[in-house]
């Protein structure tokens, strides 16, 4: 299906084999190893080259493999970019969703479309995740801050956030900081 020898991409037997010779699969070409792991779930370029150089001394062989399995459409960052936002989405923030993308070695121009999309969902996301777990709204200013927190925490972008928490509030927090300056 790959190759009809077990070897590495670059036709050097020892180099797509890992060191790890004594474990199961130690046979598996780092190849057949990458797309075990791409049959799995989707995985980013730099997630799959940290997996597959545990089993592979020789960068350049890992390079190659990454590269083949991009070319044959295997290993595709906008498709892990794309699942993993809608593995999170339903719990997590654009922000948050977007650093974590941004940590695998995407770039802000591979995300640029994904943004858009998350960035227009975010109030009803928002508007979920705070009914799971608040489900009322902040009776005071101290309710309002822990509300907040954990809205912020997931990532949710300050002004979704102060429009989810205003629309639902029983008090205005300028209002309380207006009786606190009168007293």
């Amino acid at each position: 299906m790959f190759g009809d020898d077990e070897s590495s991409p670059g036709g050097d037997d020892s180099s797509g084999r890992g060191a790890k010779s004594g474990s199961s699969g130690a046979g598996l070409s780092l190849k057949a190893r990458a797309v075990a792991y791409l049959s799995r779930r989707e995985h980013s370029r730099q997630e799959l080259r940290r997996k597959l150089s545990a089993w592979c001394d020789d960068p350049a062989a890992v390079e190659a493999v990454l590269d083949d399995l991009a070319r044959e459409h295997w290993q595709s960052d906008q498709r892990y970019a794309q699942a993993y936002a809608h593995r999170v989405a339903a719990r997590q923030g654009t922000q948050r969703i977007l650093g974590a993308l941004r940590q695998q070695g995407l770039a802000d121009e591979q995300l640029a479309d994904l943004k858009d999309g998350l960035r227009a969902s975010e109030a009803g996301r928002a508007r979920a995740v705070w009914q799971r777990k608040f489900g009322q709204a902040p009776a005071d200013p101290r309710e309002y801050a822990r509300q907040y927190r954990f809205m912020a925490g997931r990532g949710f972008s300050v002004d979704c956030i102060r429009r989810l928490l205003s629309s639902r509030e029983s008090f205005d927090p300028a209002d309380s900081a207006a009786e606190d300056e009168q007293d």
